[in-house]
């Protein structure tokens, strides 16, 4: 006797990390580090929105089954990874433009924040994967008071080290 809700731990993924080709992986991993330092599962791909359209639709369909709340895509050049994500979802996605090329990852900027009316992606900074991943365990964080205790801290030791910081700075060494 199974039911959609009965999914094992090793089946579940909070939230899928995609990227358009393997040399943005290094430019994508402080998202699944800051995911993961939360407390959630990620599954991170490699999936084009160009070149492998019908494996990207299948992917976001049973990451969808598996229970994923979010997907974060980062993708150069023309960007449209989230794009294509979000035409097959309507699960939160956020957009990491890759820089590359002669315009620095503004075309892909552009491309990724740039989505018609109905269509909604999140847009982070250039290469601001990190970024895409604290933003997905704000909006998990909406719906599970763990997630959100552990958001919680994690801004809260950000703040503690810019303090510890201030007073380096200042000379007033705090112990």
């Amino acid at each position: 006797m199974s039911d959609k809700s009965d999914k094992t731990e090793n089946d579940r993924i909070d939230v899928a990390v995609m990227m358009g080709s393997k040399s943005d992986l290094e430019t994508m991993r402080p998202a699944s580090r800051a995911l993961e330092s939360l407390g959630l599962k990620v599954e991170m791909r490699v999936l084009s929105a160009h070149r492998t359209p019908d494996e990207t639709a299948a992917f976001v369909k049973e990451a969808v089954r598996r229970g994923v709340k979010a997907f974060i895509c980062g993708a150069g050049g023309a960007a449209h990874l989230a794009g294509a994500v979000a035409a097959h979802t309507t699960r939160p996605v956020i957009g990491v433009p890759i820089a590359g090329g002669s315009l620095g990852g503004l075309d892909a900027l552009l491309s990724t924040a740039q989505m018609p009316p109905g269509m909604p992606v999140a847009t982070v900074a250039v290469g601001g994967a990190e970024n895409a991943g604290l933003l997905a365990g704000q909006i998990i964080a909406l719906g599970d008071e763990a997630v959100a205790a552990r958001v919680e801290a994690e801004r809260l030791a950000r703040r503690k080290k810019v303090l510890e910081s201030d007073a380096e700075v200042r000379g007033e060494r705090k112990r």
